[in-house]
C-alpha cells in the first residue's frame, strides 16, 4: 500500500468514526405524566420511561396516571387509548416513597389498571399496605397485606443496593436510599438497558441538611457511569427557590443544593465530565412565579455546562 493510500484510508476512519459519533442514537424515550410537586392533582410527578423502539414502559413514581395519559395522546405520543396506555404499555410502578404526591395516580387508577408490579423498598411498601391497599382506605389489590388481597398487582420489595430484572421488560434496576426529612426514607432508582443508564431520584434534602451521606454515596456510585457517558440522563428534584429557609425546606433541595451536589459529583467523575450532561428538573412546587423563579436561578448557577430539561407534562423527550 502505497503512503498516498495509506493516508486516504486514514481520513475516511477518521470521517467514519466522527460520522458516527455525531449519529449516536438515543437509548431511553421519557414521557412525563406529571411533573409538579405541591398542589396539582392533574399533574403531580410521575415519569414513564422505555428503552427507545419499545413501548415497554415503567412509571417512575406514580402521582398522576390518567390527565397524563391523555395529555401525552392529545400530544400524539401515543396512538392507542389511554386504558392501553395503562394497560397494556405501562409494564410496572416504582414508588420512591409513600407521600401522596407520588402515589395517588396508583391508588386511583388501580381499579382500571392490569395486572402487573409494583416496586418499592421494604418501608415504603409497608406504608402502602398500612395506610392505601388495606381494604378500608382503598381495595387491596396487591398479594400481600391487609384485608382480601385480589392479587392483581405482586408487590415486590427492592433490596438496596442489588440489582434485579425488570418484569416484561429488557431493563434492571438498582435502589439507592435518600432522605427526605430525615429519618423519612426515599429512593433513587438506576434504570439499566443494555450498556446504557437512566437515574431518577425521588423527593430528597441536601446531605448537609439531613445529616446524612445518601447522596455523596450516590455520586459516589454513580461517578464511573457519568465517566465513561453511559449515564444518559438524572432526574433530580428542585421544590423551592433559594430564598427559601432552611427550616422551610422540608426534605426537598434548591438551585443552590442542586449546583452544591452536582459539583460534588464532578469531582468525583472528573473536570468537565457533566458538560452537556441532561439533567431533568422535577418536582416544582407552585405557585408560578416561584416555578420561574427556580428555572431562572438554575439557568444562572448551571456553571458546569448542563443541559437542563424542564419536562412538560404530556411532552416525550429522549435520553
Amino acid at each position: 500500500m502505497t503512503v498516498f493510500k495509506r493516508f486516504l484510508l486514514c481520513l475516511l476512519l477518521i470521517s467514519l468514526n466522527g460520522f458516527s459519533q455525531k449519529t449516536q442514537h438515543a437509548s431511553f424515550k421519557v414521557v412525563p405524566l406529571g411533573v409538579k410537586g405541591g398542589i396539582d392533582e392533574k399533574n403531580l410527578s410521575a415519569y414513564l420511561i422505555a428503552p427507545e423502539n419499545t413501548n415497554d414502559y415503567i412509571s417512575l413514581d406514580a402521582g398522576t396516571l390518567h390527565s397524563g395519559i391523555e395529555k401525552a395522546i392529545k400530544n400524539n405520543v401515543f396512538k392507542v387509548s389511554s386504558s392501553q396506555v395503562l394497560r397494556k404499555y405501562i409494564k410496572g410502578y416504582f414508588i420512591s416513597h409513600a407521600h401522596l404526591d407520588h402515589v395517588s395516580g396508583l391508588i386511583i387508577n388501580s381499579a382500571a389498571d392490569s395486572s402487573k408490579t409494583v416496586y418499592a423498598t421494604n418501608r415504603c411498601m409497608k406504608m402502602m399496605q398500612n395506610h392505601y391497599f388495606n381494604d378500608e382506605t382503598w381495595i387491596n389489590f396487591g398479594d400481600d397485606g391487609p384485608g382480601k388481597p385480589l392479587k392483581m398487582y405482586h408487590f415486590q420489595t427492592l433490596d438496596i443496593g442489588k440489582e434485579i430484572p425488570i418484569t416484561n421488560t429488557s431493563m434492571t434496576v438498582k435502589a439507592f436510599p435518600l432522605s427526605h426529612v430525615n429519618p423519612f426514607e426515599s429512593t433513587a432508582f438506576l434504570i439499566k438497558n443494555a450498556d446504557s443508564y437512566a437515574l431518577y431520584l425521588g423527593d430528597t434534602g441536601p446531605d448537609v441538611i439531613e445529616k446524612s451521606d445518601n447522596l455523596s454515596n450516590l455520586w459516589l456510585a454513580i461517578a464511573p457511569l457519568v465517566k465513561s457517558k453511559q449515564l444518559k440522563g438524572m432526574f433530580i428534584e428542585v421544590s423551592f427557590p433559594n430564598e427559601q429557609p432552611d427550616q422551610f425546606l422540608f426534605g426537598h433541595l434548591t438551585p443552590n443544593y442542586l449546583m452544591n451536589e452536582l459539583h460534588k459529583l464532578e469531582e468525583l467523575s472528573g473536570k468537565d465530565s457533566l458538560k452537556g450532561f441532561k439533567i431533568i428538573i422535577t418536582h416544582l412546587k407552585p405557585p408560578a412565579k416561584n416555578i420561574l423563579k427556580i428555572k431562572e436561578q438554575i439557568k444562572k448557577q448551571n456553571d458546569l455546562g448542563l443541559k437542563i430539561i424542564f419536562p412538560e407534562q404530556g411532552k416525550q423527550f429522549k435520553l
